[in-house]
């Protein structure tokens, strides 16, 4: 029963409401290219075995994942739905913050974000519709809100695309209005993101104990085996302690104000996905908080000695 009363939540979003949120989209997108240098993916080019692993675990392996956990689970078909969205978003620039706190490679964290960022207009869209796909639930869900498969992959690259192209562009030739946009525009996608929660809480302030019982468990869970992917992908490969922790961070914590903007302008605002993703943005900085406590008691300076050796 609580299920259903997720799944029966719809965020109705005017024409004019999807057009502003269009634009908080594409400034987003452009914010998070105007973070981006060069020389941040240097290192990726010395040392590939870490990014090209972590980035193999965040845009291949927690898609795969996250569906079969709905396949075994089986959620509501909202909450599964919105589960496979944010597991196809790229890695939120906070990610570098909490990374850097817990004394990892910062470096390593900037350069996964950076190119999982590039290549979101591809995979994002790619990664949803193939895995939502393949769930006979959310496929009949796709259906139900009407989402064209050639449409969604034309709108969504043109949505990210392009501002991620705009923004790269400005870094490069005009580097003193790159500085003056990048902090208000980091601020823009924060104050998108708790806005929306807020603003979510209080309208549907009803379905708060549905939310706590039907929607928070599978965020939590699933954002637990994001950490435990990050963190034994690296350990097979046998990396440094010093790589392992930017690697465990950067692939459980996600760009849920993407993954929340998509849903509000392409899935007809379903209140379940978007909760789910509300929820990851909310829940990942707890654990990422807590990751980074934990490891910030440790010295990792010898291993990354030895990593950089």
């Amino acid at each position: 029963m609580a299920g259903a009363a997720i799944d029966d939540i719809l965020l109705n979003i005017s024409p004019g409401g999807q057009m502003a949120l269009g634009i908080v989209l594409a400034l987003i997108m452009y914010g998070v290219a105007l973070d981006l240098r060069v020389a941040d993916f240097v290192d990726m080019f010395r040392r590939p075995a870490a990014p090209l692993a972590g980035l193999a675990a965040q845009l291949i392996l927690l898609p795969a994942v996250t569906w079969a956990i709905t396949m075994v689970l089986k959620p509501q078909p909202s909450i599964a739905l919105g589960m496979m969205v944010v597991a196809a978003c790229p890695g939120g620039n906070i990610s570098n913050l909490i990374t850097h706190m817990a004394r990892g490679n910062t470096a390593l964290s900037v350069s996964m974000t950076g190119i999982s960022s590039l290549l979101a207009s591809v995979t994002t869209p790619l990664n949803i519709l193939f895995w939502a796909g393949l769930n006979p639930q959310t496929a009949a869900l796709l259906r139900q809100v009407s989402v064209d498969p050639v449409s969604f992959i034309g709108s969504t690259v043109l949505l990210l695309g392009v501002p991620m192209v705009a923004g790269l562009l400005t870094v490069r030739h005009l580097p003193g209005l790159a500085d003056r946009l990048r902090r208000p525009l980091q601020i823009l996608s924060f104050v998108f993101l708790i806005g929306f929660i807020l603003a979510a809480t209080i309208t549907n302030w009803r379905y708060i104990s549905v939310f706590a019982t039907a929607v928070l468990p599978f965020v939590v869970l699933h954002n637990a085996i994001a950490v435990a992917l990050g963190w034994g992908v690296a350990k097979i490969l046998g990396l440094s302690d010093y790589d392992t922790r930017a690697l465990t961070i950067e692939v459980s914590m996600h760009n849920s104000g993407l993954g929340l903007a998509l849903i509000l302008t392409q899935f007809d605002g379903l209140g379940g996905a978007a909760l789910v993703a509300a929820g990851w943005g909310v829940w990942h900085l707890v654990s990422g908080w807590a990751l980074a406590a934990w490891w910030k008691r440790r010295d990792p300076h010898p291993a990354r000695i030895e990593g950089a050796a």
